[in-house]
């Protein structure tokens, strides 16, 4: 805690430091707040294959879309849901990589789980709507706060203040069930003494869903609270942002057999009576709420000297919930159960897993931008405070069983410290160099029992150092060659670590190194726009997934020695008139592990299943998880009128593989999809604006997957392997109608 007072009074000393003069201009305003951004955010002649959404293209997606889903069209980008349709839980993955490998920063601060390393976008939804830009780095990237980008990082700006008074309401409707209401409200600036302006800002968002798949029902609610103070100078924000969700548990998948007869099947939450007729539990749900606050200061000394300091709280709490079927009570530390002189050793309970941390960041950044040298550089300190408790709330069979107390309870910590220092600057007249070195300590650890009664005693600390250096070259003023390679590591997740604590292989486990090289060619005409760029991303002790879950959905993972992604993504625009643009892009890739010994579980034979030394299968390559080879997208905007317009787009995503066998049993087969949408708006008088759109999804009808799990087990009298495969099957042909008021 003393820490987090030096930073308190440290920031307290440097937002005293305002210098008051008075200045009007709404694009100054602008300008103070990119700062935030800027430290973590490529530029122009940043070496860094990247992709930016406007404001504008964030505010005509379909409201119902996690941010994942409004990025599905990036190059090398794979979003993809739980529930089968985009409003709830979801994730993305680039080049292949998976979410706890993109390092994401809404202003600056990343807001990454300190242990999983994922931001679980359920968490905060309807975030398009609280959002200026977005910003999406491919590769290793420039320097960020928090985990170490490992595949990607994504920047976040939240809407800036803007200089008028406004107001909108947003009403969406769509296929099952699905309802959406959104609010919005700002002051403008208001003028107040001596040269301030103040503003404040107010969005509120809430949205219900029965979800495609069974359970997948979803209430979501989010808020953004915006106050700021400025002058010609310096500027003072503070940012309140809430989300609340309560969903239902679709971590499991779709049994492959089932699949192909009732692909919205869940078997969350069913369970059985005793005349044998199925029945489900209604609360197995998720449910949690995060409460983030920041606090900003910017100051600009002069047009080429600022700073920026922030300081970061979120709080959260939640708890999953069960219905288990048929269980030993010694699963949960209770005794068996003597009830009419009948002992029962199994029962029916229903379980709640809580969660409870609080995450306290601060960092403090200079800037420095003159005569064709930009410099930036920062330090940054976060902790995470975590903790897991259970509690079995009802049993089928109870004779003494006090249901206030916890059979588990343990505790995650992590303290994580960075700083850096990166510049470009001019080597000749069209000639850029960039240099990016970080530092980052991380000091982890766990404590307490599992939920399996095995401890978690364990401390770790990782030292990292993470240097990136390139070139820019402006070969004409619409044609530009990049060139950057990069060291980037990162330390296991929590999740990693119980899981190699249970196998007895705690010393075993690893942090991973990658070794980035990005080409990158970048054209621009007046009706045409290109981009071509070459990657290598090659690892060393990289964790990838076996193919296998836990009971709460994580991925479990292991240390490949050796491993490399290797790609080429083209993207490009085409205009041939005003009215009508083509877009498109395609990734062609190669992701493979080599000299992998896999391990399969095995047992004497499929009646007993006693188990014996698991079977080694040796690959020479094979194909790392979920990372398919193939990925294209493109689409036709059409603009027949004035504020009428119409967009058809389409993705195509190539198989991949559940495990790292690379076997036929493994395979999630390719699947196409497209997507229609249209808008018009209306100018009603002066001040106001009526926009109506209209978004079909999955326009062609198609049954697919789009991403799975897998389990198998080999005997040894011979008998056919046993494979368990969950799958996430998508929503068919779905629309979804959106009305705005903008005032």
């Amino acid at each position: 805690m003393k820490k987090f007072f030096c930073f308190a009074l440290f920031f307290g000393v440097l937002f005293g430091s305002a210098t008051d003069i008075f200045c009007q201009d709404s694009l100054f305003q602008r300008r103070l707040d990119s700062i935030i951004v800027s430290v973590s955010r490529a530029g122009a002649k940043t070496p860094v294959a990247n992709t930016t959404l406007s404001r504008d293209v964030l505010e005509k997606g379909p409201s119902t879309y996690s941010l994942p889903m409004m990025l599905n069209m990036m190059p090398s980008v794979v979003s993809t849901t739980e529930g089968g349709l985009a409003l709830g839980y979801s994730n993305l993955r680039v080049r292949g990589s998976d979410a706890s490998r993109t390092n994401v920063t809404l202003n600056g601060i990343a807001i990454n789980d300190g242990e999983s390393q994922e931001v679980i976008w359920a968490n905060i939804p309807s975030l398009p709507n609280f959002l200026q830009s977005v910003q999406l780095q491919r590769g290793a990237g420039t320097s960020v706060n928090g985990p170490g980008a490992f595949g990607a990082s994504l920047n976040m700006q939240t809407k800036t203040a803007s200089s008028v008074p406004y107001s909108s309401a947003d009403f969406s409707a769509g296929s099952y069930k699905t309802f959406m209401q959104s609010v919005a409200a700002g002051t403008g600036a208001i003028d107040g003494d001596d040269g301030n302006w103040f503003n404040v800002d107010i969005a509120y968002n809430h949205a219900l869903t029965r979800g495609y798949i069974r359970n997948a029902k979803a209430n979501l609610n989010s808020l953004l609270l915006s106050a700021s103070w400025r002058n010609s100078r310096s500027s003072l924000k503070f940012i309140y942002m809430m989300g609340s969700q309560h969903t239902g548990i679709t971590w499991e998948g779709c049994p492959i057999d089932t699949y192909y007869t009732n692909r919205k099947y869940n078997v969350a939450g069913e369970y059985y009576d005793d005349e044998g007729n199925v029945h489900y539990y209604d609360n197995e749900t998720d449910n949690y709420t995060q409460h983030h606050l920041q606090l900003h200061y910017i100051h600009q000394f002069s047009t080429s000297l600022s700073i920026n300091s922030t300081l970061h709280f979120t709080k959260g709490d939640g708890y999953y919930e069960n219905y288990k079927y048929n269980v030993k009570f010694s699963k949960y530390g209770i005794d068996p159960q003597v009830i009419d002189g009948t002992t029962y050793k199994k029962t029916d309970v229903i379980i709640r897993q809580n969660m409870d941390n609080a995450y306290l960041a601060g960092n403090f950044n200079l800037n420095y931008k003159a005569d064709g040298f930009d410099f930036v550089s920062g330090v940054n300190y976060s902790f995470y405070d975590g903790d897991h408790f259970g509690r079995v709330l009802w049993s089928k069979y109870n004779q003494n069983i006090d249901y206030s107390r916890r059979w588990y309870t343990n505790n995650g910590q992590k303290g994580d410290a960075s700083l850096f220092a990166k510049a470009e600057f001019a080597l000749a007249k069209d000639l850029t160099g960039f240099v990016d070195l970080q530092y980052r300590f991380i000091n982890f650890k766990l404590g307490g029992m599992d939920k399996d009664f095995v401890s978690l005693e364990n401390k770790s600390k990782y030292n990292f150092f993470n240097p990136k250096a390139g070139i820019n070259w402006n070969i004409s003023p619409s044609d530009r060659l990049f060139f950057s390679v990069s060291v980037a590591h990162r330390e296991p997740s929590r999740s990693d670590i119980k899981e190699s604590i249970k196998a007895g292989k705690q010393d075993l486990l690893k942090s991973e190194r990658m070794l980035d090289f990005e080409l990158g060619y970048q054209m621009r005409r007046e009706k045409l726009n290109l981009d071509i760029n070459l990657y290598s991303m090659n690892y060393r002790n990289q964790l990838v997934s076996t193919g296998r879950l836990t009971e709460t959905g994580y991925v479990i993972q292991e240390n490949i020695p050796d491993s490399y992604r290797r790609g080429v993504e083209i993207s490009t625009s085409y205009s041939p008139v005003r009215e009508i643009s083509f877009f498109g892009s395609t990734t062609i890739s190669r992701n493979k592990l080599k000299n992998y010994t896999l391990f399969v579980d095995a047992y004497d034979n499929a009646e007993d299943w006693n188990s014996v030394a698991q079977h080694q299968v040796f690959l020479k390559k094979s194909n790392l998880t979920l990372s398919p080879e193939f990925i294209a997208s493109g689409g036709i905007s059409i603009r027949p009128e004035k504020n009428t317009e119409i967009s058809l787009t389409a993705k195509h995503v190539g198989k991949q593989f559940m495990d790292n066998s690379g076997m036929d049993v493994a395979k999630v087969p390719s699947y196409f999809t497209m997507s229609l949408d249209a808008a018009k708006t209306f100018q009603i008088r002066d001040k106001y604006k009526l926009r109506i759109s209209f978004c079909v999804d999955n326009l062609l009808n198609s049954k697919y997957y789009s991403y799975g799990w897998i389990y198998r087990a080999v005997f040894e009298d011979g008998s056919p392997d046993y494979v368990e495969k969950g799958v996430y099957a998508q929503a068919r042909i779905h629309f979804i109608g959106k009305i705005q008021f903008f005032f």
